[in-house]
Order: structure tokens, then sequence, then C-alpha cells
């Protein structure tokens, strides 16, 4: 075996995080993931998501070895350069229970071993990996430009909705169940009259690659399957199990569980997969699904919100704050809207300008200053990174970025907050001592000692109330 130390070209850049499934099983229980990993294609999944290289190459090392290694053995084997990013790996293995987290023998978890061994030669139970479904010549199987087409109908219709803001002017509306869940994952948030509204979080989410936004919203969705009494290794496992599937196959529901079967009606939603209808024993999934743990782009075909949007910017921003987007997409048009003043529209143009007036709207909404140069940055057109020279001429204009971050201070000028406002004491020596109680209790919010007042919050007033109180009846 060779020795281990970290691959300069391989390794990931600093600052990038692991997937942020890995994360959520993290937080599981080794009962839980020990049941997730008696599935192949969970197995295989999750080697897909593991992200460093040193932890893979510690993975195939155990995988083919009959037999517990000594540490010290493997730790022999570990130049001194390598030996921070040995450590870290194995601790995030450990984390994962994929090894044992101390012990004098490394090994795999047996379990994992096995399956992802079957996953690679093609051994296990069968279904693991689906269940293909035989042909059926009178309603043959949909092509992959038909599921791609569904696809990203069902994924645009959310991002339009969330970008309306519930307003109706896109004329499809998301079921009920994704409603919910824009709602509980905090993208859009319940204002006067019940209409949903996009919030920070949702303007952030718009900008995510699609690949991002969809484990975020499966990740939400993960949260909530023991409150709808669903059994959670059984919902990770069908998600890992549609990432191996093949699209354009049709696939067989009749060895699923019932609640993967409940989870049909929630992954057509969402646009992960097709079926003729709801009560139809095969499904497809799309390139949604199959895509969940490969780096290839889950909607090829959008021209929204993603990463070849971000690669070929459309927005042009002048310094007297008129902005024009090379787009005639709806979608990118509706983001604009939300904190720009679109004045012109034609084939392939729209043209606009960001006021005093857009600004607020959006940051009424809870979009902040950040975000929207985040966004005027991220989506510039090539011709704005033409003009700009490595120490000198920024992308954005400056003017346009610090009058939109001194709009934002103009909103955060006032701030209301509920408490109580104490005065008339009987004298300054009053004044002073109850000040000095309610400062180190830290729930002084203003004070006037000309005038003997202050302003406490409110849930500092039972304190000082009882202070008050026995200091009178102190001197009575």
């Amino acid at each position: 075996m060779p020795s281990i130390e970290p691959n300069p070209e391989s390794t990931v850049p600093d600052g990038e995080k692991s997937h942020v499934l890995l994360t959520f099983l993290h937080s599981q229980s080794q009962n839980a993931l020990s049941r997730l990993y008696q599935r192949p294609s969970a197995c295989l999944s999750i080697f897909r998501f593991i992200s460093l290289p040193l932890e893979r190459q510690l993975i195939m090392n155990l995988l083919w070895m009959e037999s517990p290694i000594s540490t010290a053995t493997m730790s022999a084997w570990v130049t001194r350069e390598g030996r921070k990013a040995y450590n870290e790996s194995l601790s995030t293995l450990a984390r994962l229970h994929i090894v044992p987290h101390s012990a004098s023998k490394l090994a795999l978890n047996s379990t994992f071993k096995s399956s992802l061994r079957h996953a690679i030669t093609g051994g296990g139970a069968s279904g693991s990996f689906g269940l293909p479904a035989d042909a059926d010549l009178q309603h043959p199987s949909p092509s992959i430009d038909t599921l791609d087409a569904y696809a990203l109908e069902r994924w645009e219709t959310i991002l339009h909705y969330m970008v309306s803001s519930g307003t109706g002017q896109f004329p499809a509306r998301p079921s009920k169940e994704v409603l919910f869940l824009l709602q509980r994952s905090g993208l859009m948030t319940s204002m006067h009259g019940g209409a949903l509204q996009i919030t920070s979080s949702g303007f952030q989410f718009l900008l995510h690659s699609p690949h991002a936004q969809l484990w975020e919203l499966l990740l939400q969705y993960l949260q909530i399957v023991e409150e709808r009494q669903m059994d959670l290794v059984e919902v990770l496992s069908f998600l890992l199990m549609l990432s191996t599937m093949e699209l354009g196959q049709e696939y067989s529901s009749e060895k699923l569980s019932s609640t993967q079967i409940a989870m049909l009606a929630d992954l057509r939603n969402y646009g992960l997969i097709w079926q003729r209808d709801t009560s139809s024993r095969r499904f497809n999934p799309t390139r949604l699904a199959t895509a969940l743990t490969s780096s290839s782009p889950p909607l090829p075909m959008s021209s929204g919100i993603g990463v070849s949007s971000q690669s070929q910017g459309f927005i042009v921003l002048e310094t007297n704050y008129r902005l024009y987007a090379y787009t005639d997409n709806p979608l990118q048009i509706a983001v604009l809207n939300l904190f720009v003043t679109l004045k012109s529209r034609f084939p392939n143009l729209v043209i606009g300008a960001i006021t005093r007036e857009s600004v607020k709207k959006a940051l009424a909404n809870g979009i902040t200053a950040d975000q929207i140069i985040s966004y005027l940055t991220a989506h510039a057109h090539p011709q704005m990174h033409k003009n700009v020279c490595s120490d000198c001429k920024p992308l954005l204009p400056v003017t346009v970025q610090d009058q939109i971050r001194l709009w934002e201070l103009e909103k955060n000028r006032l701030k209301s907050e509920e408490g109580y406002l104490y005065t008339a004491f009987a004298s300054q020596a009053d004044y002073e001592y109850v000040l000095n109680y309610a400062k180190q209790l830290n729930i002084v919010l203003w004070e006037n000692p000309s005038r003997r007042c202050f302003f406490g919050s409110l849930d500092g007033h039972a304190n000082i109330r009882g202070f008050i109180e026995r200091r009178t009846a102190g001197n009575a």
C-alpha cells in the first residue's frame, strides 16, 4: 500500500464544506445509519458525496481487507505533511460510523463494507437499485425530453411562485404540500391576509444553483418526515436509490415500502419522478432525481436561476443606476422585478433602473443590500468583466453599491422594541441606584440622566419593579 499524503491537485479548496446531506447524517444515530448501510445504493451514493480524495482512499484501502489493520501500522504509512489531513479524514468517517471512533484496530463498518462491495461488484439482493418494469406496448415509457420538460415545469413553478410571492402573477401554483414546505423552511412567510411572501432566506435560495436548491428543500423534507410518521431511513434510502437509477428507464413500485409509496406523491410535486397517473404502479425518475449524487446539472435545459445563467451573465449596470438585462427568461425578469423598476421590455432585452422606491420595496420583503449586490455581481454581463482591471475598477459601479447600502441604512435608522419607561424618581440618588441595578442586568435600552428616566426591556420589568418595591419598603 502506498504512503498516504495529501495531493495538492485534488484537495478540496479552502472554505468548501462537505455535502449538506453528510452534515445531516452526522446527527443521526448509529442504529439509523446501520439500517441505511444495508442498502448498497445508499452506500454508493454516500461514497459519491465524500469530497476529500483522502477519505475515499481510506475507504477503498480498507474495503477489500478481510481483517482489521492496526492503527499503528496505518499511521506508519502517513507522511508528516499528511498527518493532519489523515486525522481529519478519520474523524469525518467516524462521525458517519463508517470507521470506529477510537480503537486499536482500524476497519470499515461491516455492514457498510458488505453493501459497498455489492454495489461495486453487482452482487447483493435484487432491487437495491430499483426494479426495472417490463415493457408496456400499450403505454410506452416517456422520452428523456418529455421527462426533462416535466421536471423543468414542476421546478420552475416553485421558483416562479416564490418570486411572485403568491400574487398570482404566474398562472401555475405549487401543491399545498410544497407551499407548506416553503413556509416551514423559512423561504416564504405568511403575511396579513394569509398570502405568502418571499423572505431574505428565500432570495438567497434563488442565488444558489439548482442542485443546491434541490438539496435544501429535500433536507427540509427530511426534517418533517417524523412528524408525518414516516420512517426516516426508508425516506433516505429511496432518495439515494433514485440517484442511482437510469434516466429514461421505467421502474416498478411493487418492492417499495409503504413509506416509499407515500413519497411518490411528494416527489411528483417536486418533479423528481413522473407517473402516468396517481394509481400507476410504475414511475420514471427525472434528471432531478438521477443527478442528486452527481456533479452534472439537474436541469440542463433550464435557462433560469442556476450555474449556467451565472456563468453567462446578462446584466449591465451603469453609474446612473440604469440596468440592461439581456434575457427573455420570465424567471430572471421576475427576480429583477423584486428590486428594479422595470421600464421597457423587448424580445431579448429588459431595461430598468435601481431606484430608492424599488430598493425599499425589496428591503421591506426581507432582501438585504448585500444580497442585491451579490445577485448583480453573480449575473454581470461578460462585457462588464472586460472593463474590470485587477488593481483599480470594481465590477459594479461603486456609487451604485454605496447608494444601495445607504438606502438600507435609512430603513434601519429606527428600531422599535417593547419595554417600560421608568421616571418620576424622588431623588438623583434613587435614579442612579435603580439605573445601575438595571445596567447590571443588561436591560437598559435608553437613558436620559437630565430628566431622571430610562427605558428598560420587557423581560427585565419584573426584576426592576421588585427592586424598586424592596428599596421603597426599606426606606419606609
